[in-house]
Formats: structure tokens, sequence, C-alpha cells
């Protein structure tokens, strides 16, 4: 039976600054340089945030959004609203401005943290009497004319000198069973849902977890996937408090490499698309090395391939050997690849979509874990993930513990236990519709349990498609295919009720870009994609990958495009 230590997710951070009171808890840059900041500094910030929510009367339930990129402050008011029983709603910056008014309006919220100028012209120009906020709070101090709006350290000074007993007497009365927060997803019908997390659902999450992937008690967590998501915000966040880690903060997706190699991280989340960047940099590299430089690397990677299957996979070591040659590609291939990233990073967890199996073996192979789990913003999220002495390429792993599985009659996933949500904010009809009399939560995906409990996903159910020739389609093993091209960043194939199957092709500018000044063509992205060569290119791309799909799976007709979907 899973131990849940704590009734409360602000524990992950007081327990943890109780042992560990001057270990480094987060690190983020200012001006230019990484800050660091321990895990008593952290927690004495969190009660005077907490403070202030009390003394500016927010009560125990009320709603606070977050709209704010990663941060120490978003941190913060995310701890300070779970010790008050304040549920805080966190909304990606990225969001355009309707989406931000319905779900401000949906939940209620009369308080909104944000993150700068951008997000706060947001809130003000749809802030009405429909969307009665409050009170606005800048992150970066930026100041307006608006009553409404005061910067963060004017809201901190309400709450200095902060009041422990006072937070303590708000969080004693905290229950485990209480809502956290509400994720709000985008929906089948393009409004999005408030998903009710409590407690419980991240704390057993969390705990579980723990069980799953064995990790030292002081980590270096690289955190760049939003917090706003529930994957980075359990992993990344709540995980890594409760094991005592420290959190550091990249600027942005396009300074994560530096920020890798100046903070040397330990362990890393992300989704597979990266992984997939950074093998296709890799092989790109490779490709345009001496002969005898690819034929050491190839050779390296065999034998890497070859302890991770035989060995590491089912939790043992090498010996004799190829124990000694592994040591010789470690040293002349694997150890660069390591220092590119830091020399530390040992644990990859990937989410949020399916890992290609020869991606995960890759990393594997040269030394870098990689452990794929599966699940969804409903089940908090994780449902299973592999084992660290125990994994399978191209299966998410077995159900964490107290967490059940099955495959219905139809293929659909179902899971059941205490990381499945409270429901969906305002809106009964659909929390009927996902969860059944019996407590299953229906996923929607597609999948299967092999004999050893390990799941695979195949496919999302309202993706499936059938052929006007009858033949069922699961379009998402055929569209990781397509994206296995370096040429192709996103690929989307349709062919319902249609004689043949056809794709829907995003380009991959940096690698596209290349080839065409490689061949003397100097045209935007978007020309490129009309370009007659570019499109031979393409089109001896798919040929190839047809060779690996069935007769009716193969891609008859694309169209490429040079935006993002």
């Amino acid at each position: 039976m899973i131990d849940i230590k704590e009734h409360c997710l602000t524990e992950l951070l007081i327990n943890s600054a109780a042992r560990y009171p001057d270990r480094i808890s987060y690190m983020e840059k200012e001006n230019g340089v990484y800050q660091s900041y321990t895990y008593t500094q952290i927690l004495d910030k969190m009660y005077t945030v907490a403070t202030a929510l009390i003394k500016r009367g927010f009560e125990a339930g009320e709603r606070v959004a977050l709209l704010s990129n990663n941060s120490i402050r978003w941190a913060l008011v995310d701890y300070a609203c779970q010790a008050t029983g304040i549920v805080d709603v966190p909304i990606y910056p990225t969001l355009l401005t309707d989406k931000v008014e319905f779900i401000l309006k949906d939940s209620g919220a009369r308080c909104v943290f944000v993150q700068n100028k951008e997000q706060l012209d947001k809130v003000l120009s749809i802030a009405t009497n429909e969307i009665p906020v409050e009170l606005i709070v800048t992150f970066d101090n930026e100041t307006a004319s608006d009553k409404r709006v005061i910067t963060f350290d004017e809201f901190i000074k309400e709450g200095d000198p902060y009041d422990k007993d006072a937070v303590h007497k708000r969080m004693d009365a905290v229950k485990i069973l209480d809502m956290a927060t509400i994720i709000y997803t985008s929906g089948t019908t393009g409004i999005p849902k408030g998903v009710m997390l409590s407690h419980q659902n991240f704390l057993h999450n969390v705990t579980s977890a723990l069980n799953r992937i064995d990790t030292e008690r002081h980590e270096i967590f690289m955190s760049f996937l939003p917090l706003s998501h529930v994957y980075e915000r359990m992993f990344g966040h709540y995980f890594a408090q409760k094991i005592g880690s420290t959190i550091a903060f990249a600027e942005s997706i396009d300074a994560l490499s530096e920020n890798i190699k100046e903070v040397r991280p330990t362990i890393m989340a992300s989704v597979p698309r990266l992984y997939e960047k950074i093998n296709a940099r890799i092989m790109d590299g490779v490709e345009q090395s001496p002969p005898l430089k690819q034929k050491i690397f190839f050779w390296a990677l065999k034998v890497g391939k070859e302890v991770v299957n035989n060995y590491t996979s089912i939790g043992k070591k090498p010996s004799g050997l190829l124990a000694i040659k592994f040591a010789i590609a470690d040293k002349l291939i694997f150890s660069k690849l390591k220092a590119a990233m830091g020399g530390r990073l040992k644990l990859f967890i990937s989410g949020g979509g399916t890992l290609k199996a020869d991606i995960g073996e890759f990393f594997n192979a040269a030394g870098l874990q990689i452990l794929e789990g599966y699940g969804l913003t409903e089940t908090s999220p994780v449902i299973c993930v592999n084992e660290m002495d125990h994994f399978k390429f191209g299966y998410v792993g077995p159900p964490l513990d107290e967490v059940e599985v099955k495959i219905a009659e139809d293929g659909e996933i179902l899971t059941r236990g205490k990381h499945v949500m409270m429901g969906y904010y305002n809106d009964p009809a659909a929390t009927k519709e996902a969860i059944d009399a019996d407590g299953w939560f229906h996923t929607g995906d597609i999948g299967e349990l092999d004999e050893d409990g390990f799941l695979k996903i195949t496919d999302r159910k309202k993706d499936v498609f059938k052929t006007s020739n009858g033949k069922m389609i699961t379009p998402l093993p055929i569209e990781n295919e397509l994206k296995s091209s370096k040429y192709i960043e996103q690929a989307v194939v349709i062919g319902n009720a249609r004689k043949f199957c056809s794709a829907i092709i995003v380009a991959a500018e940096e690698p596209l870009q290349k080839f065409a000044k490689q061949n003397g063509i100097d045209l935007s992205t978007a020309e490129l994609c009309q370009h007659p060569k570019i499109q031979e290119l393409f089109q001896s791309e798919i040929d190839q990958i047809n060779h690996h799909l069935a007769r009716y799976e193969t891609i008859k007709k694309f169209i490429l495009k040079a935006e993002p979907f």
C-alpha cells in the first residue's frame, strides 16, 4: 500500500526544508547569471506570499490564476495557495486572449498573477464585469494606472513580516481530498475543460513514482516544460521537491542547450520531440564526419545496444569482453555525447507523446537512460512508467503501484485509482462521460498489455479511421515513421472513407534550409515547400518509409507546409 506522508502539497517543501535547510532549492537566471536559493530562503518567501494572500482576504476554495512562464515566483504562489487552501489555476502564457477570457470566467478567479506587460495587457483587456478580477500582480513588477494592478514586490510587502501560525492554521484545515488546482485542457470541441485535481491526486502520483524511479536524494532537475502542464508540475516541481533536489529553470527552449551546460543537470523531463531533435542533430554530425569516425561511432552504438538489450534493460551489468568493449565505446564516443549535455545527465523522462523505440534504444545505448511513461492531465498525470532496471522500448511500462489499468473490448485504455481526477469543473456531464459508474476513467487512447503487464500505446481512439476499401488505419505509428525523417517536423495521416492514405507534413526548417543551401537554392521555408527539388526530396523520404508499411498504410499523396499546426 502506498504510504503518503503528507496531506497538503506544501508539506513537500516544508519537509525538505527541515531536512536540507541549506541545500539549493531553486536556480534562476537574473541579469544573465544563475542565482541560487536555499530551501530555507524559499520557505520563508512562501510564508510571506501565503500571509499576503490571507491578509488580502482570500479564503480556502477560492481560485487564483497564474499566467506566466516558469519561475521561482510561480512556484512560490503555487505553494502559498496550497498551504492556504486556495485553488490555483495555471494558464499557458501562449494562449490567445479568448481562451484566457474563458478560463478566467469559468474558474471565477478574482486574482491573477501575470508574468509581464504582454500578459497584463491580456488580462486588462478582458477584466470586465463578466470577469470580476479584483487583483492583478505582476511578477516582473510592471506597473499600470489601473488600481487593480500591483507589483509582486508590493504584494509580498503586505505579507512581511509573515505570520507562520496563521499559515499553518490554514494548512491544518486542508484535507488531502480537497481540490488543489484546476488545469484547463483543450477539449475536443475546442472549448477548454477544467480538470480538478486534489492534493491526494498529486501526492499519490509523487509517492508511487518515487517507488518506481530510484533517484538519489539530491538531483539537479532542468525545468523547461511549462509548469502550467501537469507533467512538468508533478515531476519537475513536486517530485523534485519531495526528494530535496535542486530545480533549475531554463530561460527558454532556445537557450536550453546553453543552460544545460551552465547548470549541468542530472535529470530532465521532456517530450519525445526533443529527443528526436537531439538524435537527428547527432546523426547529422556523424554523417558529416570522416569515414573512420563514422565507423567507430556505429561500432560503439552496436556495442551499446548489445549491452542495453541483453543486460541493463533487465537489471544486469555486462561482464567480460563486452564490458571492456563498452568501456572503450564510452571513452571514444559516449562520454563526448554526455559532455555536450553537461556531463552529469543520467536520466531522461519522456512523456506527453509516443517515443519511437529506436530513439529510446539510441540514448540508452549511449548510457543516457530514457524512461518512457504515459498519462494524462486527468490522471495527475502518470499511469505507467518503465522501471530503471526493467524497461522495454516501445512500451510505456507497467502501471504505478495502486493504479489499475485494463483494456476495454474496443481497445481503449481504462484506468482506476487515487490518481484519477475529481472531475471536470462546472461540467458534470463531461465528468460522467469520462468516468463510468465503476470509477474507470476512459483515456481515449488505444493500447495493449503484454504478458509482463507492460502497456503499449497504439493510437488515439478518435483518430482511428477506415478507408473506403474497409481497411482500419491507426495513424499514430505511421505518423511516427514519417517523423523519423530529419526533414519532417510534424505529420498527420488522413484517409477516412478515402481510397488511400495521405499526409499533411510540416517541414523541419533547419535541416531543410541546410539541404537547400547545399543545392544552391536560396528561398524562404514556405517557398521551399513548393520547390520541385524539395518535393522530390520529400517524396524520396516517404518512399523509403513506405517500404516499412503495409500496402494499405502507404502514403500515396502529401501536402508540404512550413507552419506548424
